[in-house]
């Protein structure tokens, strides 16, 4: 040994270098391919190749947009509708004619016994489910003077009741090297008058996801939240204007509000192969608004 070298430093650091490498490989793996995996071509396989996703709610606005992008990175989608049948179709038809696999299931989220039923479609029509995206969900504003009961209890059964009927299925059917997605807002740290129940519910999406990452442990499934900005959704754009809508535009160093589509390329990248290190997260994709 050389004077001034340090042999147990060079064998730890080599030893957590190896460890970090094995846990990459081992969820890469599990994912379905390892980041070095080609094809006889040797191009890179879509980054969902093989994999299979459930998203909620996903008839339109950003499950839609979250469904066809996940379908273009090569999943094979379950979309997902409440009441929307023929907005739920014309995901899938679209998802198709792009070259993709998908189907829809027509399931409440507020039932367990529903959300159960989803799952299971998925894992018959095409052998399992590899990512959970928890995007069902209602917003009603009032102020807390204002808000009704129905409003109030219809909130509570979707989004966190119904978010938790999603995570609880995720948890128990989604395998080894997964991910799973639960939608929360940018409205819980901007804490806006008239959105506090709405805000309190989107809210327990964030809790969710850190503590079930928690409990998921050595599975090597990722799990986190996203939040939202101002998104061109019906959710955010019914009933208000369109000087209404410049003027939130202008709140964001973009100047513009989001679209479907910017929320969808961030799930995206969380469920892909270079995403998985983040976990336990709630990632903020508001195009800095906060």
């Amino acid at each position: 040994m050389t004077e001034g070298s340090n042999t147990n430093g060079v064998s730890r650091r080599n030893i957590l270098t190896a460890a970090a490498v094995g846990s990459a490989a081992t969820a890469m793996a599990a994912f379905g391919t390892a980041a070095s995996a080609q094809t006889a071509t040797g191009t890179q396989p879509a980054a969902g190749a093989g994999r299979v996703a459930v998203v909620t709610g996903s008839s339109r606005g950003i499950g839609a947009a979250t469904a066809k992008r996940l379908a273009q990175d090569g999943f094979k989608v379950t979309v997902n509708c409440r009441v929307n049948r023929d907005h739920a179709a014309a995901v899938v038809k679209e998802i198709e004619a792009a070259g993709g696999e998908a189907i829809w299931e027509q399931a409440d989220v507020r039932d367990p016994a529903q959300v159960r039923r989803l799952f299971e479609v998925a894992e018959r029509t095409f052998g399992g489910v590899d990512v959970a995206v928890a995007n069902a969900g209602v917003m009603s504003l009032a102020p807390f003077s204002k808000m009704t009961d129905e409003d109030f209890d219809t909130m509570v059964d979707t989004n966190v009741k119904g978010s938790f009927n999603t995570l609880r299925e995720a948890a128990n059917r989604v395998r080894d090297g997964g991910r799973i997605i639960a939608i929360s807002s940018s409205i819980v740290q901007l804490r806006s008058p008239t959105y506090g129940p709405y805000a309190a519910s989107k809210a327990s999406m964030e809790i969710y996801a850190n503590i079930l990452a928690k409990e998921l442990a050595g599975r090597k499934i990722s799990v986190n939240a996203i939040a939202p900005g101002l998104v061109a959704t019906s959710l955010f754009l019914d009933g208000k204007t369109d000087e209404q809508v410049a003027g939130f535009a202008q709140r964001t160093p973009h100047g513009r509000i989001g679209e479907p589509t910017d929320i969808a390329a961030t799930i995206a990248f969380l469920c892909g192969q270079d995403g998985w290190w983040i976990n336990g997260q709630t990632v903020y994709a508001n195009g800095g608004v906060i």
